[in-house]
């Protein structure tokens, strides 16, 4: 079988791709076209020889369509993530998530693609009126971002009804791990002890979040995606345990054996009807529709963080708060 996964340079997406070659996948990777040919962490890939590699625009139809060609089954990823910046530059955030996905979705209908796994993410329920999370949840989108989530995930849902474009929504709860963007809380929180701070800089420390570590997130996709009973299906990924930020800086800076000290940057904090304050996972539903359950912890997670950021410093500038 030969898989497409677009933002196959991020974070997930590299993973994902590396996770699906050791499945026996032809694997083929969308990166975003650069004059540099770089691609993003697939540089760093040990299956990098084991990829295709195609450069181009998710806003891009005919780039899209192009890549998509004698493809099976499309893991679409490519997304903008930062929920800061989409305060900054909300119409970016529509034209790549929302017509990204369309270009995906419209490709595969013309195509006869196979099967569609789209990424959705566990902001779009907004802060939790209820606990766990599960798919029932009211959709409530509390940043630009996470509104064109929302928007992406309709779409994919409507090409399934309208169409029988064979579709699957995945929607994992707070992925982590190695290779994650120094804007979220928990590289941070690690960049900035490596660095020997007597004290770091945090936003809202009494939020929770359902921390995944990524081969879960990866194990989720490939078992849940593929599975038959996913069609038509949007589908939590999570850990079903929750953490506030303060309780997981200091779990973070017990396995670092480091002095935790914090200092609330302001600039760290959403705007107050924007953040979202509660998150916890029920992944009941991909358990008895597949099978599929987390299997690696929190703390198993964060020691392989630790380490491997312990090695990549220098991809990371903790002095800066990345928007």
């Amino acid at each position: 079988m030969k898989a497409l996964v677009t933002g196959a340079g991020g974070f997930i997406g590299s993973h994902l791709a590396e996770y699906l070659v050791q499945k026996g996948f032809q694997v083929k990777a969308f990166v975003r076209y650069n004059s540099k040919n770089n691609w993003g962490w697939l540089e760093e890939s040990p299956y990098r020889d084991k990829i295709e590699v195609y450069t181009g625009d998710i806003r891009d139809f005919d780039s899209v369509k192009d890549a998509m060609k004698n493809i099976d089954v499309v893991f679409h990823l490519a997304a903008l993530i930062g929920i800061p910046y989409s305060y900054v530059s909300p119409l970016a955030y529509i034209k790549t998530n929302v017509e990204g996905t369309y270009n995906v979705l419209q490709a595969a209908r013309e195509l006869s693609t196979q099967k569609v796994i789209h990424t959705s993410t566990s902001e779009i329920y907004g802060t939790a009126q209820y606990v766990p999370i599960d798919e029932k949840h009211p959709v409530n989108p509390q940043s630009p971002y996470a509104a064109t989530k929302s928007g992406a995930d309709q779409l994919a849902l409507t090409f399934y009804r309208s169409f029988g474009l064979p579709v699957s929504v995945i929607r994992p709860f707070n992925t982590f791990g190695p290779r994650q963007s120094a804007r979220a809380v928990i590289p941070t929180i690690i960049s900035q002890l490596l660095t020997g701070k007597k004290s770091i800089k945090l936003g809202n420390l009494e939020a929770t979040r359902d921390m995944n570590y990524v081969l879960n997130t990866c194990e989720g996709f490939w078992h849940v995606g593929l599975h038959e009973a996913s069609t038509g299906e949007v589908i939590n990924l999570g850990s079903n345990r929750e953490i506030s930020i303060k309780d997981l800086a200091q779990l973070i800076a017990s396995l670092m054996n480091r002095e935790l000290k914090i200092e609330i940057d302001d600039q760290r904090i959403r705007p107050e009807k924007s953040e979202v304050e509660r998150l916890l996972c029920d992944s009941s539903k991909a358990k008895e529709l597949t099978g599929w359950e987390p299997r690696h912890t929190l703390e198993e997670g964060l020691k392989e963080t630790i380490a491997w950021l312990e090695n990549h410093m220098e991809h990371y500038k903790p002095d800066i708060y990345n928007v």
